[in-house]
């Protein structure tokens, strides 16, 4: 635990001053729809709010797995309500590999959760880096390259956070197939999803459609704006999910009762899980003309809500943080921390109103 650095990204927005742009933080700035919020209300005041059973809510689980559908997955069975998607990756990393002998393979840039939860296990990780003069698309074959005796999972999330890239459905059939022509054990993939519902290409790939060692991760946190709310999830076929349970239920015994009815409002009515991802759409096609008039090197936005933007000088990214932060007003993430490949660059949160996004770009471009 003390090898394990502290958040870089609560670090810098905890520098952020009274009237500062904050481009930092990636939590949605829309208010959640308060028909499921009182509709969960109405059945708690008639029903309470009590355990449910380890795996969570029948229902739920049921609404859960009908809704994405994915092959040898469909079934109630095949999901666990978890404590948010964090600890949904958490407990697959922790079910999944074993510390004397397996390995995490993390697709990077990457959110830097995977590699600390496996430091936390004691799980060795390993990084195989997407290429910078390739805008960070997801490269298979790199990635199967990079695949060795130990790798026993790989984690992949589409939409990424920090760069916003999105996995696309011809590589997912690539990677499909290479990985299951190899021999041996096989090999898991951990998707995590925590975006998919805003997503902006026409052709996204889930590797669950195509891969039957795969586990998805997901939550209502950034689709419908409760990340306070902690419902996520994880979907997995038949030979991982017991297992994923039994760690589930040791590590939080249950998620939140109220929280599971809200996600069971969510996913009872078609549509909801979608209905805030039009804001969303609006909001890109204003950022992209922004980064576009900025002058500044960015990213292609596929799906989230992050813009990941190069430093006009120099490449030292937690300086170029700091000095936005404490100087001009500015919170931006540093690239570094989200793997060496992304250093020199910043990440962006778009969530904030498209005037501060715009301005936040002009004084990022002054640097």
């Amino acid at each position: 635990m003390n090898a394990i650095e502290p958040s870089v990204i609560r670090q810098i927005a905890a520098k952020k001053k009274p009237g500062s742009i904050d481009l930092g933080l990636g939590e949605p700035t829309l208010l959640p729809q308060q028909r499921f919020i009182e509709a969960a209300a109405r059945w708690a005041a008639e029903h309470g709010v009590k355990y449910t059973v380890n795996a969570g809510d029948a229902g739920l689980r049921e609404r859960i797995a009908a809704h994405y559908a994915y092959p040898s997955m469909s079934q109630a069975r095949h999901v666990c309500v978890t404590t948010g998607s964090q600890e949904a990756v958490y407990i697959a990393i922790k079910t999944l590999l074993d510390p004397a002998k397996d390995e995490l393979l993390v697709a990077d840039p990457a959110f830097p959760a995977y590699a600390k939860m496996a430091q936390l296990e004691g799980v060795p990780c390993r990084r195989v880096h997407m290429r910078a003069d390739e805008d960070f698309r997801y490269d298979v074959e790199a990635i199967l390259d990079a695949v060795d005796r130990a790798t026993r999972a790989i984690v992949i999330a589409s939409p990424a956070n920090p760069t916003g890239r999105v996995i696309r459905e011809p590589d997912v059939r690539r990677l499909a197939a290479g990985l299951l022509a190899r021999g041996g054990p096989p090999v898991w993939v951990l998707q995590d999803e925590i975006y998919r519902e805003l997503t902006y290409v026409d052709d996204p790939g889930y590797v669950a459609q195509h891969y039957p060692y795969t586990v998805v991760a997901n939550s209502i946190s950034k689709s419908n704006a409760l990340t306070g709310m902690r419902i996520g999830w994880l979907i997995a076929p038949d030979d991982a999910i017991e297992a994923l349970n039994k760690t589930h239920a040791w590590v939080t015994s249950t998620a939140s009762a109220f929280g599971q009815r809200v996600a069971y409002e969510i996913f009872g009515e078609p549509g909801a899980l979608t209905e805030q991802s039009a804001w969303y759409r609006k909001q890109h096609a204003r950022v992209t003309a922004a980064l576009d008039a900025s002058g500044l090197r960015y990213v292609p936005v596929d799906g989230a809500f992050y813009a990941c933007v190069k430093l006009p000088r120099g490449n030292d990214s937690l300086a170029a943080a700091l000095d936005l932060v404490e100087n001009r007003g500015v919170v931006a993430i540093p690239g570094r921390i989200f793997g060496d490949n992304l250093e020199g660059w910043l990440r962006l949160s778009w969530v904030a109103p498209i005037e501060d996004f715009e301005e936040g770009l002009r004084r990022i471009a002054a640097l």
